[in-house]
Formats: C-alpha cells, sequence, structure tokens
C-alpha cells in the first residue's frame, strides 16, 4: 500500500531510507466506501490523502445542486488545499465515487515532513502546482467552453475514467443536466461514426 505513495514522491525528488521512514510514519490507512465523505462542506480540512486504490470527486453546492469540479484517482494527493493550508472552512466536498482506500496524514504530519526532510518542501509545492493546474484548466473549460467542447476536455483530461465516473456526475462537471449529456454524447457519436 505505501509503497505506491514512496514510488510517487521517488518520481519527485531522491528520498533515502531515513527519510522514507519518515513519510511512512507521517500517513495511514484510511478505507473510505462509496458515497463516503473524506471532507464535507463547512468542516475544516485537516487530512491530505494520497488516493492508493479509487476515485474521488470535488463538488460545492450551487442553487441546492451538486457542481461536480474535479475527480481524482490513483497515485495523486486530495485535500481542499485553500481550508487545508489556512485551516478554514471548506466550501468543498470530497467524496469517494467507488471504495477508496487512501494514506492520509493531517496538518501536523505534513509539518514534520516539511521540517524532518530535506525535500519536503518542495514535494509539496509540486503537488500543489500540479492541483492548481487541474483546477485552472477546469475553470478555463467553464469561462471558455461550450458544454460539448467541456465534454470533449472531459474526454481528453480523464480518458481513462469515462467508465468509472458515473454519467450524472460527469454532466454536473460538464454543466449540464443528464438528458443533455445524453444528447450531447449521441451527437458527437454521429459526428465519429
Amino acid at each position: 500500500m505505501y509503497d505506491k505513495l514512496i514510488q510517487i514522491l521517488k518520481q519527485i525528488v531522491f528520498i533515502d531510507s531515513d527519510e522514507e521512514k519518515i513519510y511512512l510514519n507521517a500517513f495511514s490507512p484510511t478505507i473510505l466506501k462509496k458515497g463516503e465523505f473524506f471532507l464535507k462542506e463547512g468542516e475544516v480540512n485537516n487530512k491530505l490523502g494520497f488516493v492508493v486504490e479509487g476515485l474521488v470527486r470535488y463538488f460545492v453546492y450551487k442553487n441546492d445542486e451538486e457542481s461536480t469540479l474535479e475527480f481524482s484517482k490513483e497515485g495523486e494527493f486530495i485535500a481542499e488545499y485553500q481550508s487545508f493550508l489556512n485551516q478554514t472552512e471548506s466550501i468543498q466536498a470530497i467524496q469517494a465515487i467507488e471504495d477508496t482506500t487512501l494514506l492520509v496524514t493531517d496538518f501536523e504530519g505534513l509539518q514534520t515532513i516539511y521540517n524532518k526532510t530535506e525535500n519536503g518542501n518542495l514535494i509539496g509545492r509540486i503537488i500543489i502546482e500540479y492541483r492548481f493546474g487541474h483546477l485552472m484548466r477546469q475553470l478555463l473549460s467553464i469561462y471558455m467552453h461550450n458544454p460539448e467542447e467541456r465534454y470533449l476536455h472531459f474526454l481528453k483530461t480523464f480518458p481513462d475514467l469515462v467508465q468509472r465516473i458515473p454519467q450524472y456526475y460527469i454532466a454536473s462537471y460538464v454543466g449540464v443536466k443528464p438528458e443533455s449529456l445524453s444528447r450531447i454524447r449521441k451527437r458527437l457519436a454521429g459526428q465519429i461514426s
């Protein structure tokens, strides 16, 4: 379980065996069943997760409806970073779409990593930059693309997740009702065939 975490970290920087122990001690396993929350709206995000297996979505409530912002899968870190870094209430929720196995650390655990490892701060910065890039692409897509283009953006961004994510979550991500997504998919299928 920890192998995947260490493998990802070693892709970023060199980690010696002493530092590896610090990382391993900072994270502990957690399992979320499908539908369970890693974070609910209004809670302070005091933990950082690494997805070992499974899939989660980030969403907000907009006009009493859920609006999906992002998805995270195996090998990715999850947190509502603004809430986590500032220790303020989150406006987002993070929910498991599938049964999900995580390695989780808390705010103090992350500070230990930053203070006791040579490249902990660098790893943290690179992970946040990666997440920021994903979120910026989604934000720009919302403002620059129509729903059909946003669906194509989804397909390009998450080709490996199309079969794993329920259509109503994909519709929420694209910003349309499920029936509108069905029409978009049919129209695009007609163009391809």
